[in-house]
């Protein structure tokens, strides 16, 4: 497969394999969860940088599931706004435009957080509480109402959060979800539910997918959970899970979550599916496709170099992580450091120019 290729999700049609993966922009909003000048300059950007798909950050669903204080929201209808200008820079750019739909549940900042059932998370600080059945009803249909409103921004499609450690995330996996009633028992039931009840407010003709934790807490449950949950999804954009153990063969080109994601696609090999994770040149966006799926996600090095795939696309020198780590302008604690400049782009084309 060739990653200058086209190819559809249902009838939308995808310009190349090349994905900006959800990453949140921290300290850009406020307290709010408005979209500012700084988040519709980068959208721009990457929209901009060759990528036939933008998937904008995870933005909550409501104000109490932000996984920090600075986080977009999509709780109310005056938001629709700003995330409404985010999809048509994105649109004007040449690409199109997903938005993550993202519940925190007890790896988010709510003290009054809930989560499948009771523990505590985040290292102890937070005690989130088992959720009643009532509230599971009500938090579906959180996902639905913003869903709706996504759609009226312009969006393409939604991609609900269900990887990471998050609330989904914590459903799918045994050892954060102990329940004994129906949803312990169906660990992919509450993102079924959530599936159905987004494309029932939301019609058919709009692409409703999910990112999806391969090891949850291993493959062999995420391969399970991605063929129940497969009815119900037009795309399952493949990460890594909550508390888990990931592998991959000796020998194999790419990340776990990259083999991962290339298991589904051999088992669903109709369901579009995209993977992620250190794929950081030209050489591991044709390994990683190599493996049979169908998009690479290009996170880290997106944000190095918002122009990444139209540089790789024009045979031009292109920008790398470097991998700071605590360095990193990214990084949550730094990114309200304006003067603070990734080096990547600059360190690698000197390199190669």
């Amino acid at each position: 497969m060739k990653y200058e290729e086209s190819f559809k999700i249902k009838d939308l049609e995808i310009k190349n394999r090349f994905a900006v993966p959800p990453m949140v922009c921290f300290h850009w909003s406020d307290d709010n969860g408005y979209v500012t000048e700084k988040n519709l300059e980068h959208y721009e950007a990457l929209s901009k940088g060759g990528f036939g798909l933008v998937i904008v950050e995870a933005t909550a669903i409501t104000k109490r599931s932000r996984l920090a204080d600075t986080e977009l929201g999509i709780w109310e209808d005056a938001q629709t706004e700003g995330l409404g200008k985010i999809a048509y820079k994105i649109h004007e750019g040449g690409a199109k435009a997903f938005i993550q739909l993202l519940c925190a549940g007890g790896n988010g900042i709510d003290p009054n957080a809930e989560a499948p059932s009771t523990m505590d998370y985040r290292g102890g600080r937070i005690h989130a509480k088992e959720m009643t059945k009532e509230r599971i009803k009500e938090t579906v249909d959180d996902f639905a109402k913003a869903a709706v409103r996504a759609k009226k921004a312009g969006f393409d499609g939604v991609e609900l959060h269900g990887c990471h450690g998050y609330l989904i995330s914590c459903f799918f996996n045994s050892r954060t979800n102990i329940r004994t009633d129906e949803y312990g028992e169906n660990k992919s039931l509450f993102a079924i539910e959530v599936l159905k009840a987004v494309k029932e407010a939301c019609g058919e003709d709009f692409i409703v997918g999910i990112r999806l934790g391969v090891f949850e807490p291993h493959l062999e449950e995420g391969l399970e959970h991605a063929k129940a949950i497969a009815p119900y999804t037009d795309f399952l954009d493949v990460s890594y899970g909550g508390p888990s153990e990931g592998y991959a063969p000796e020998g194999f080109p790419c990340s776990e979550a990259v083999y991962g994601a290339s298991v589904i696609k051999k088992e669903l090999p109709d369901m579009p599916v995209f993977a992620v994770h250190n794929i950081n040149s030209r050489e591991d966006v044709i390994n990683a496709l190599d493996t049979g799926i169908d998009m690479v996600d290009i996170g880290k090095a997106a944000l190095v170099d918002p122009s990444f795939a139209g540089h790789i696309l024009r045979g031009e020198p292109y920008g790398q992580c470097l991998h700071c780590k605590n360095f990193c302008r990214w990084n949550p604690n730094e990114m309200a450091d304006k003067d603070l400049k990734c080096p990547g782009f600059i360190k690698f084309s000197r390199m190669h120019g």
